[in-house]
């Protein structure tokens, strides 16, 4: 583990990544280029202190997953990620895992995308990118930890989301979850994220365990979602899946048709919920 380099590194690339990247508000006081070290730690989901002793080459050797993290949270792109983890002394990931790390062109196309909520999901539904509207609709990703930033696990074992936990909607989407789990964890039998995510979903929910059994497979599908805004209430919202093949993940964009009041209202937390969005909100997800 080369310290000092791998220290190097990770204060270089975190100047380099602005709030706005990562759906953070920018703020007007800020002392230091890019993100601070509290934004990076708890985008990575690990300890401040952490952070601080990485970058001042003082820290134990960080894991696989807390390199994954970290150069997720830093945005590094294919090459970048691989001189992490060669600095720190840990094989990079294999193939046959699930791809976190988003493309620098999928990150470009989600900071043209500022008008509408959009996130990024890997193949077994976890959030690994966000835009500021996003935060603003169902919560501010950020404050949960990454393992808990997965959409199935929100789903069967998170506290309640903004997202309709009722009716034929939510049925539908139950199934719909778990089909797109079942298919991924097909994908990548070899995974031990994903395994370690079935095993306690399995374990812990009687719900998915019963939806689970049905054995159904399927991709992420196109459909409408209600979401519970805390202030401005219930949104029908369509949520249209954009497939991304070469990494397998998709981009999900919440949208409504012009002159509905969905539209309206999506205006308007354009204009309100970004302002008051802070780093430290911590609303969690349906």
């Amino acid at each position: 583990m080369d310290r000092a380099e791998l220290a190097a590194v990770l204060r270089s690339a975190r100047a380099r990544v602005q709030p706005e990247d990562v759906g953070l508000p920018a703020g007007v006081r800020r002392r230091v280029p890019g993100l601070r070290r509290e934004e990076a730690a708890q985008l990575a989901g690990v300890s401040v202190d952490y952070v601080v002793r990485l970058e001042q080459g003082r820290g134990p050797r960080p894991s696989a997953a807390v390199l994954a993290a970290v150069a997720r949270a830093l945005r590094l792109g294919k090459d970048e990620r691989g001189q992490l983890f060669h600095l720190a002394g840990t094989p990079p990931p294999t193939a046959g895992r699930v791809v976190s790390d988003v493309r620098p062109s999928v990150l470009r196309l989600l900071d043209r995308l500022g008008d509408v909520p959009v996130v990024v999901l890997d193949a077994i539904g976890t959030v690994v990118a966000w835009n500021a509207l996003a935060c603003a609709l169902l919560g501010d990703f950020s404050a949960l930890p990454p393992g808990q930033r997965n959409l199935c696990w929100q789903r069967f074992l998170g506290p309640p989301g903004r997202v309709a936990a009722h009716g034929p909607e939510q049925e539908l989407a139950d199934a719909q979850t778990v089909a797109g789990l079942r298919a991924a964890a097909a994908r990548y039998p070899d995974d031990p994220g994903v395994r370690r995510l079935v095993r306690e979903l399995r374990t812990r929910s009687p719900r998915f365990e019963a939806l689970w059994v049905e054995g159904r497979s399927a991709q992420w599908r196109s459909h409408r979602k209600t979401v519970e805004h805390p202030q401005l209430g219930p949104l029908s919202l369509d949520c249209d899946t954009l497939h991304v093949p070469d990494c397998d993940q998709a981009l999900i964009v919440y949208s409504a048709a012009p002159g509905t009041p969905e539209a309206e209202t999506l205006a308007l937390l354009r204009v309100v919920g970004t302002q008051q969005l802070t780093p430290t909100t911590a609303a969690p997800t349906g």
